[in-house]
């Protein structure tokens, strides 16, 4: 059973047209908002429990198939500020540039999302 949508999909895609049209003076609640959509995105198209995604102070989730987590700190993790998640579900960004450059900390071996970025619907423009 896929992960229960907190965001409206129209609302996270206008957040998305909002970040896309000024990403460096974006309102923190479209961003806010466009985040947790990319994250509730990923959830579906990777569903599980194996890797927790974290954007401070935006959002996280858990996804990937694999071993549940359920205490302590996950042993897949990926962490991320909220400018580098965007460019990465939208394909601004690829997902070997941002670990190479040291903008996204993956750790696991089910931490790479290399295979799911960019994320189809982030990448649909409105």
């Amino acid at each position: 059973m896929p992960p229960r949508r907190r965001t409206e999909p129209a609302d996270g895609r206008a957040a998305l047209a909002t970040w896309r049209a000024a990403p460096d003076d974006v309102p923190v609640p479209a961003r806010r908002t466009a985040v947790r959509f990319t994250l509730e995105e990923l959830a579906e198209v990777a569903p599980g429990n194996a890797v927790e995604v974290r954007v401070p102070p935006d959002g996280a989730v858990q996804a990937v198939e694999g071993p549940r987590h359920t205490r302590g700190t996950p042993p897949n993790v990926v962490e991320t500020d909220p400018q580098t998640w965007l460019r990465l579900a939208t394909g601004d960004l690829t997902w070997e540039d941002a670990v190479a450059t040291g903008k996204v900390h993956a750790s696991g071996e089910r931490a790479d999302l290399g295979s799911w970025l960019p994320l189809q619907a982030a990448r649909q423009r409105p």
